[in-house]
């Protein structure tokens, strides 16, 4: 069993760095850290998505720091609440998921977390799965359960208020989540959970029943989550989310696209560099630095720590060429199409340079396609693929070369 670390100032840091509120009461937690006591302390991941992303990141690292402390860490994989759909800050019903997509999403959970978490070792994470227990619940266990809760307390969430409100429906399979959430607690028996400030509700129903079934107070410890100074979060819907599976040179090039505000938060909770370090940074950006220099040394940070420190530097030349110094990429992928006209936003989606018409109609609005070094903001415009081929470029980083069949 691995050494508890009792050190005042290495658990001050873990309480303190990235972290918004401990509940129900921060002294008392640091008391029991200090005591010398081996914790067990959790985060639950949904698979959603086929990769993490950096908000995850965030969380991982917080659990990394517990394990550097001695203490007991579960990584819970959500196979079963993925099937539910958490409705958290959510104004519609998520889509249902089956059980084979959320298998086949978490495949390599475990292996993109390893980049902040150690699973081997002398205190290796533990990796659960709570469909283990909870496809073992009886209709019976459930209304049990749910005795534990009332419907005021359910309906108070934000975002059912806000749905209310606005007539929208909410579906009885989403009040079941936060007791879904709940009995993970229960079952695995830990001391914490911790996870997103957004994830407040659903960790204190865990702690609730917690307390009426193993009489148990359990804390909860929500941490910020990546934004600036103004609010503005990093997410999908912006287009700037980093999922862990990015390559190098992607992932390089979205933090350098991320607004000067994210650095010294992003710094904070999504790197592993010491505290001085980063209050240091803080000062730094304070004083009026560049902000390009440590937003580029951030980038290295983050894909070093989940591609290697040789992908990053290589990601970082890879930058340093095609954008600063405004050259294509020495090798650009390559989609072989037969002569003809295309649409030019058929053609993007034709060679993957954006998700949807939708998206494409966006870049091309905003000048953020060129053909051939020339930007087109007509959405109606029509490409020609001769013999000669042609070069796509999407923002700054972003090149498909299209050659014939």
């Amino acid at each position: 069993m691995a050494k508890i670390i009792t050190d005042k100032d290495k658990i001050e840091e873990v309480l303190s760095r990235g972290v918004e509120k401990i509940y129900p009461d921060a002294t008392e937690f640091r008391k029991l850290l200090l005591s010398g006591k081996r914790i067990r302390l959790y985060c639950g991941y949904d698979p959603t998505a086929p990769s993490l992303h950096i908000g995850n990141a965030i969380t991982i690292n917080k659990l990394a720091q517990f394990q550097a402390l001695g203490h007991e860490v579960v990584f819970l994989v959500g196979s079963f609440t993925a099937m539910i759909g958490d409705p958290t800050d959510k104004l519609s019903v998520r889509k249902k998921m089956t059980r084979e997509e959320v298998k086949n999403n978490a495949r390599s959970y475990k292996k993109q977390a390893s980049a902040y978490l150690a699973f081997n070792g002398g205190n290796a994470a533990e990796i659960k799965k709570n469909s283990d227990w909870h496809d073992k619940l009886s209709f019976k266990d459930l209304i049990e359960l749910s005795s534990h809760f009332t419907v005021q307390q359910l309906i108070q969430r934000d975002m059912f208020q806000k749905r209310m409100k606005e007539e929208k429906p909410i579906y009885f399979h989403e009040f079941l989540y936060p007791l879904a959430q709940a009995y993970d607690s229960v079952k695995m028996d830990v001391d914490l959970e911790i996870g997103g400030n957004d994830q407040m509700f659903n960790m204190m129903c865990g702690r609730d029943l917690m307390k009426a079934l193993n009489m148990k107070d359990k804390f909860v410890m929500t941490l910020k989550i990546l934004a600036d100074e103004k609010g503005n979060k990093m997410g999908k819907s912006e287009g700037n989310a980093v999922f862990l599976d990015t390559d190098p040179k992607n992932m390089y090039g979205i933090i350098m696209s991320w607004p000067d505000g994210f650095i010294a938060p992003a710094f904070e909770l999504a790197t592993k560099l010491p505290i001085s370090e980063v209050i240091e940074i803080k000062k730094q950006l304070e004083s009026g630095v560049n902000p390009r220099d440590l937003k580029m040394k951030l980038a290295r940070e983050i894909t070093g720590i989940v591609h290697g420190v040789k992908a990053a530097a290589l990601a970082e030349e890879y930058f340093v060429k095609t954008i600063q110094k405004k050259e294509a990429p020495e090798e650009i992928p390559e989609v072989k199409l037969e002569i003809g006209n295309w649409k030019l936003a058929d053609l993007l989606c034709e060679v993957k340079l954006v998700a949807s018409k939708g998206e494409a109609r966006r870049l091309i609005e905003q000048n953020g396609i060129k053909a051939d070094g020339a930007a087109i903001s007509d959405i109606n415009a029509e490409i020609k693929i001769t013999k000669r081929g042609i070069l796509l470029q999407r923002g700054k980083r972003q090149f498909i070369k299209v050659v014939l069949k």
